[in-house]
């Protein structure tokens, strides 16, 4: 059995000091099938580790249902035989840019702000997951002859919280669970996230981009002792719907990586390989600055990141720079590049043949319908990932006067007597023309992802006001919701009534196929699609979105078979018709 352990100035493997080049990899954002030679890449680059967070809520969909938890020892197993270390950040809060921090819906509608402390509650919840979770990590350790040799309590605290009593419970915890490898905190490299996310007995890690130096010397003021690492090396960043494409130049990545290894740290790689942010996951961040409070900015689908290994597995000028400079730390010869898996023989249109509105996929796939004086949240109707239908009626008769509605979140599309009435933002939550009674309304609202970071991690999504009518509130409001998981059920779907293609192009669930000759790696691209949701053959590739800036969804090879397959889009504005009248077709074409 090896023994690895944190020494006064090394990370020491059976007493010899060894530095870890590890790149972060989440099992979740790629395809199982590809794990593989996504991680052979990384051997490739020159890193003898991958580092991993765990998602709660892709694991926990509802209180004691679980979904899959070993997945993640599979990802280990698949580490292991890779010829690489692991780090495992179990949370239970991970950021990542996923849905809400990776903490469950459920769990913050219940504990509002009390997630993430000492609050008994709380941790009566994170004990019942971690003991199902830890089945995963606990056998695989590197002194149980796995590849795990680090684990990490919760993930950078100090840029949320101070309750060092709850550090130390989960730190407790993991070691009553059996973890026996080292444990560590990561937190940006000032004082007071340092002070706020690290205790005593656990090795402090730091978080930067950049001036790596100066990052070291503030973390030496809070730990004198135990090796250096950069836990999160930021080799590149995400994208929002709506901004634009952020790119790092490789050579400026790769100085700064360079820098990080001269001080004799260790590193890991954020993202060396970032991935997809399949089925909605994605998270959301608040923007307005440092404080993370202001308008609320979606994160895309994809978690390309700029990472050395793009979105489909291929090396970038950046993992070339990386590796001539990682070369010189390696042990040896690194392995050659594995090819990139094989790309789509040829471009594949698909052919729409059925559609159903909204109302009728509701009926059919929705849950059951709630009615009171106030509108329900999302989290009220148990709906994570997905739309509500509101209804709610303008009494009358009465003169027209503005239509708002309080605490929209995110997105409505509101229809007056059927007829679309505009579009609201939690910024701008006013219809544009007056209503007069008697009207009956709808507002279709919808989640563009639960904020993952900073201080407003677990807000409510939907209507969290009110419906108001000039200056009075608008009660009897009916609702349901529609989640995105029936929607990953061929058999759920196929259920919905089908009808012939709308000539206004009008939202609601399109159907058809796609033929592939050559099945292989592939984009989809929407042309006149707004935004919505597409699976192929049940496979739910995420949100699209014309905004960009990201501009076609990832399809993995495996997902796609030679001959027919089946696919669906959510539409939920309105398609565009061609310069024919003809309503564009999504087309799939090679990576």
């Amino acid at each position: 059995m090896s023994e690895f352990r944190v020494g006064d100035t090394d990370f020491l493997l059976e007493g010899r000091p060894v530095r870890l080049l590890s790149g972060a990899l989440h099992y979740f954002r790629v395809h199982e099938a590809q794990w593989g030679h996504r991680l052979a890449m990384l051997r490739a680059m020159g890193l003898n580790c991958v580092e991993t967070y765990v998602p709660w809520n892709l694991h926990e969909p509802r209180p004691g249902h679980h979904r899959d938890v070993q997945a993640l020892g599979r990802f280990l197993d698949a580490a292991r035989a890779a010829g690489l270390w692991a780090i495992v950040r179990p949370g239970p809060y991970i950021c990542a840019e996923w849905e809400n921090g990776g903490l469950p819906y459920w769990l913050t509608a219940g504990f509002g702000t009390r997630v993430r402390t000492r609050d008994e509650r709380f941790l009566h919840r994170v004990q019942r997951w971690y003991h199902y979770l830890l089945r995963e990590i606990v056998p695989r350790q590197i002194d149980r002859g796995g590849p795990v040799i680090m684990v990490q309590v919760e993930n950078e605290y100090g840029s949320y919280g101070s309750d060092a009593a709850y550090l130390r419970w989960l730190a407790d915890l993991l070691r009553t669970k059996g973890v026996t490898v080292p444990l560590f905190t990561s937190d940006g490299p000032e004082d007071h996230m340092l002070s706020g996310g690290s205790i005593p007995g656990v090795l402090a890690t730091v978080n930067f981009g950049s001036h790596a130096r100066e990052a070291f010397e503030t973390l030496r003021r809070h730990c004198p002792d135990g090796p250096l690492m950069c836990m999160e090396f930021w080799c590149g960043w995400f994208d929002h719907w709506g901004g634009e494409h952020v790119v790092r130049n490789p050579q400026d990545a790769a100085a700064a990586l360079r820098e990080i290894l001269e001080c004799g740290a260790s590193v890991n790689l954020y993202m060396a390989h970032g991935g997809t942010s399949f089925a909605g996951w994605a998270g959301a961040n608040r923007g307005g600055g440092a404080l993370h409070d202001g308008p609320l900015e979606p994160d895309v689908t994809s978690y390309d990141y700029d990472a050395p290994i793009d979105e489909y597995g291929r090396p970038t000028p950046k993992f070339w720079a990386f590796r001539e400079v990682l070369t010189e730390y390696a042990e040896g010869p690194l392995p050659e590049v594995p090819p990139a898996p094989a790309p789509l023989g040829a471009p594949a249109e698909a052919v729409l043949t059925g559609w159903a509105p909204l109302g009728d996929v509701l009926r059919t796939l929705g849950g059951p319908e709630a009615s009171g004086p106030v509108p329900p949240t999302f989290e009220e109707l148990g709906v994570e990932r997905g739309l509500v239908r509101y209804e709610v009626t303008v009494p009358g008769p009465r003169q027209p006067y503005p239509l708002t509605v309080r605490g929209l979140r995110d997105l409505a599309v509101v229809y007056v007597d059927g007829e679309r009435a505009g579009v609201l933002t939690e910024d701008d939550a006013c219809i544009e023309e007056p209503v007069a009674g008697y009207a009956r309304v709808e507002l279709w609202v919808e989640s563009l992802g639960r904020v993952n970071y900073g201080p407003r991690l677990g807000e409510p999504k939907g209507i969290t006001g009110g419906v108001l009518h000039e200056r009075q509130y608008l009660h009897d409001v009916r609702a349901r919701g529609l989640r995105l998981e029936t929607l990953d059920d061929i058999e759920q779907v196929r259920a919905v009534p089908s009808r012939e293609l709308p000539e206004d192009g009008a939202p609601g669930l399109y159907r058809g196929t796609v033929t592939v000759r050559g099945a292989g790696d592939a984009r989809l691209e929407l042309p006149g699609f707004t935004r919505g949701f597409v699976w192929i053959n049940g496979f739910g590739l995420g949100r699209y979105w014309s905004m960009g800036p990201q501009r076609s969804l990832y399809v993995p090879g495996p997902v796609l078979r030679e001959g027919g397959n089946e696919m669906w889009v959510l539409e939920l504005a309105q398609t565009a018709r061609s310069g024919s009248g003809e309503a564009a077709a999504p087309v799939l074409r090679a990576v």
